[in-house]
Parts: structure tokens; sequence; C-alpha cells
């Protein structure tokens, strides 16, 4: 059985079992060659893996960042694939103790790959044992309290860390410095999307055409994770009402009745904007009272919506809270005020 083969009758098992978190997984890329887009990234990692397999050495720690769905688990998941050795997976949050490192870390076998998600979520004393492991492979372990505690050295075999992280920023100065190779994802363009909603449409074995095809990449949000997510909700909608095909006037018709607009704007998207240029004027206004204005905790707004707004361009951060630009006002079918998109910025005359 080819590797293709294997792949989508584990795609097709898990469809059929209803297991979502399956089918995502089997969406995704298992090498280098298969990665769409990201061809910075998948040129440079592909230079770093290639020497170190020519060495026989297993490769530097890598670290990936950017924001969610773009795919650090997926390349995590390739180098281990690529290297042809283990993959072991934690998250930063999970590691709330020194002892929990040392823990993962005894347990890893010569050439492993760990991958470490949210690493800037770490608490510190791990974090601070992370540094040698990374550097010199062993980790003190202390055991005891007060003038009787004892550091017994750990030796720890060879492996690779892959951090990823969506708030680089985050992470402090000594850990960053200590990773071999940095790459930086970068949101996808509509055309790499689309070869994307293309070759899972072929893995789910669902019909759609090139309209259809571009027309759900469009509201995708730059994000592959979201591109997957609207074409198996497409294709739901076709099976149910259509005859199973997936035309541009259908994925059209699906993705309204799942709230999900032309732009790629979605139910909490727009009631941000909504409630923003209707109920306070354009702005500035404050993160907290605009989440009560539209249900949603605060850690929501900013983290779910926020990110794209702003980057579209329908959204601004001032010092006095958040603000419409004129693009939100047309979005909604409103008209534009006169400082629309200047609000909140000090005037010539103010103090």
């Amino acid at each position: 059985m080819s590797t293709y083969d294997a792949e989508v009758r584990a795609l097709v098992e898990a469809d059929a079992a209803g297991d979502e978190r399956a089918v995502e997984a089997a969406l995704r890329p298992t090498t280098l060659a298969e990665v769409i887009g990201q061809e910075r990234v998948r040129e440079q990692l592909g230079l770093v893996l290639a020497a170190a397999r020519g060495r026989g050495r297993t490769p530097d720690h890598v670290l990936l960042s950017g924001p969610p769905g773009l795919g650090k688990t997926t390349m995590a998941m390739i180098i281990a694939a690529e290297m042809g050795a283990p993959l072991r997976i934690t998250s930063g949050p999970a590691i709330q103790h020194a002892g929990d490192l040392a823990a993962i870390l005894s347990g890893l076998s010569e050439g492993d790959v760990l991958f470490l998600d949210e690493i800037h979520r770490m608490s510190r004393p791990a974090e601070e044992m992370l540094y040698m492991a990374m550097e010199d492979f062993r980790v003190d372990v202390i055991v005891g309290k007060g003038p009787g505690a004892t550091a017994i050295p750990l030796e720890i075999p060879l492996f690779t860390l892959v951090g990823a992280t969506t708030r680089a920023g985050l992470l402090p100065g000594p850990l960053r410095d200590r990773f071999g190779y940095t790459g930086h994802l970068e949101f996808y363009e509509t055309a790499e999307l689309q070869q994307i909603v293309a070759r899972s449409a072929q893995l789910l074995d669902v019909r759609v055409d090139v309209a259809g095809a571009v027309e759900i990449a469009s509201r995708s949000r730059g994000t592959p994770r979201i591109a997957n997510r609207l074409l198996r909700r497409v294709r739901d909608f076709a099976q149910v009402r259509a005859d199973g095909n997936v035309t541009r006037s259908l994925a059209n018709d699906a993705l309204a009745l799942f709230e999900v607009d032309e732009l790629g704007l979605d139910r909490l998207d727009r009631a941000v904007l909504d409630a923003l240029c209707r109920r306070f004027g354009g702005g500035p206004v404050g993160l907290s009272t605009l989440a009560v204005a539209v249900g949603e905790e605060r850690e929501t707004v900013e983290e779910v919506a926020e990110p794209f707004l702003v980057r579209s361009g329908y959204l601004a951060r001032t010092p006095r809270g958040r603000i419409a630009t004129p693009a939100a006002w047309q979005h909604l079918g409103l008209a534009v005020p006169d400082r629309a998109g200047l609000a909140g910025q000090p005037g010539l005359f103010d103090d």
C-alpha cells in the first residue's frame, strides 16, 4: 500500500468514526515536499535537516513562531518524519514544575524530537532547567530541601527540541538564543489556500471545482486550519442540501449559513464591529467594555477577533481604546463619519 493510499484509508476511517481531530490530523502534510506555501521556512528547514542527516547527527533545536493554525505542529511532525525519529509532544502550560520537565527529558531516547507547544507559557523554574538541557544535554535534579539538598546530575540523550509559540516576544533572550534555527510562519495567500483546499478535498473525496475552492480559500483568513474547517462544513452542506458537488454558488450559500461573510468575518467579528460603530460611535472604547457589549470574555475578543480585524484594517488599537476605521463602517453599510479612523487620536489643539 502506497503512502497516499494509507493516508486516504486513515482519513476515511477517521471521518466515518466522526473523529474531527483525527480528520484534521490526517489532512496534514507529512513531508516538506507536500507543504504548500511557507517557501522560505521550508527551504531553510530542509537545508538544516539535510545537513544533519548528512553528518549523521541530530539537527539543531528549532523554534517556530507565528499565529495559530499556520502549521507549527505540522512542521514539528515533519521534522520528526524527515529525520526518521519518534516525536514526543507536550506543551508549556503542562510543565509547571522543573520536575515535570525532568521526567519528560529523562524518558527521551537518542535522536528523539521533543515538540513543546506554547513554549512561552512554561514556568520559570522549568525554563531555567531547559537552558542546560538544550545546551549541555544534562539537568541537575535537586533532592531534598534546605542545607541538606543535593544536586544529582542527570545525563540526557542527544535530542532535538522543537518549540512553538504564538508570542515570540514573551520568550526570554537566553532561551531564544539557544535555538539553532528560528522560523516565522506567515499568513497564506489565497492562491496557496486554494491549493490546500483542493488537496484536502481530494483526500476527503469531495468534488470541488476551481471557483468553489477559491471561494472557500478567500474566506479562510489566510489560515489553513480555517480553510480545512470551512471545507468540511461546505461538504456537509453539499451532502445534505445538494448533489455533493461544491461550486462557487453552493460554497457561498453554505458559508452564509455558517455566518462567514465574503471577507472571512464571522459572527464575533461582525458583533465587535457592530458594537464599536453603532453603540459607541466608532470609539475609542476600552477592551473590557467592548467585550461586555458583545457578550464575550475579554480574552476572547482580544485573542480571537482582534488580530484579524486589525490585520484587515477594520479596527485599530490606540492608547485611549479601540476605534473603528472607515473600512469597518463601509463593511457594515454605514455612512462614514467625518473623523472615522481619527477617534482617540489627539487633535491639533488637544492637551
